[in-house]
């Protein structure tokens, strides 16, 4: 009797084994993989309550959702050839759902343990997102990285889409790419600031240059017209002219209502009174 019951607990024991390995439950956003005796079922599992066989079927859990890779401490050339002291970007990217299995079978080691599912192809896009962000760095100089994040971010998506796409056509989707820090070498870029500091000198130099040969030329042709002034005036001082005002000077002193008028003794300056023929 102890036998027999120790016999039937055992036997009660398998059958609850059995039956729970028999079923299990796939969480939304996710597909499950099932593998029976080393082969792979290509048909993706819906998430939901699901049915396997016991003991011979295992099933994968695979996210179907965005998945990030995280590439920190990188330190890539950039296009003038200086190295960054710390770049760190992510990468999110999916897995179209129903390719899934094809990617399991295609790149067997490839997947990664997430923290609620496997990450499908996960060190594939690891190794070709590293590649190309050591190649769209090479592309722009390192001081002009900081103001040129869109379109680093863009190359990268851009490249990396194609370059899976080109693995595997409707497979991949890259869709997003952050960059949370970027920083140069300080020495290097404290060099290259006092070379653009000198730079930005010799052009505000060559502006002041500039401004006083305009100023030289201004004084010039304001000289210039002066003495074309001066030219005409003095042209126009005929003896006759000089004459003329006289007289007009002598009827004002004549109307000035006995007002003393001074006349040197000597009579210089008064020779256009006096005909020329008289003295």
């Amino acid at each position: 009797m102890r036998l027999s019951n120790i016999l039937s607990a055992i036997f009660s024991i398998l059958i609850l084994v059995i039956i729970f390995s028999s079923w299990f439950i796939i969480d939304t956003g996710h597909v499950a993989v099932k593998k029976t005796l080393g082969t792979v079922d290509l048909e993706e599992v819906s998430p939901g309550l699901n049915w396997k066989l016991p003991i011979f079927t295992k099933a994968y859990e695979f996210s179907a959702k965005e998945i990030a890779i995280d590439f920190n401490d990188l330190r890539p050339k950039a296009r003038d050839n200086l190295r960054l002291q710390d770049l760190d970007i992510s990468i999110f990217y999916k897995v179209e759902s129903a390719k899934i299995a094809e990617t399991m079978v295609k790149y067997a080691a490839s997947y990664s343990q997430g923290e609620d599912a496997l990450l499908p192809a996960y060190t594939i896009v690891y190794r070709e997102g590293r590649d190309v962000i050591y190649e769209e760095v090479t592309k722009i100089d390192s001081l002009d990285l900081h103001r040129n994040r869109d379109e680093l971010r863009a190359g990268i998506s851009s490249e990396l889409q194609q370059k899976l796409d080109d693995k595997d056509p409707g497979v991949f989707t890259i869709t997003r790419v952050a960059i949370r820090a970027l920083n140069t070498d300080p020495t290097i870029e404290a060099a290259i600031q006092k070379a653009v500091q000198a730079q930005k000198t010799l052009e505000a130099k060559k502006v002041e240059v500039e401004i006083a040969a305009k100023d030289a030329e201004i004084e010039i042709a304001r000289a210039r017209g002066i003495a074309e002034a001066n030219a005409i005036i003095n042209s126009s001082l005929t003896p006759e002219y000089l004459q003329h005002e006289l007289n007009e000077a002598l009827k004002k002193f004549a109307e000035n209502e006995g007002q003393v008028v001074v006349v040197p003794a000597n009579m210089q300056g008064m020779s256009m009174i006096l005909d020329s023929k008289s003295r």
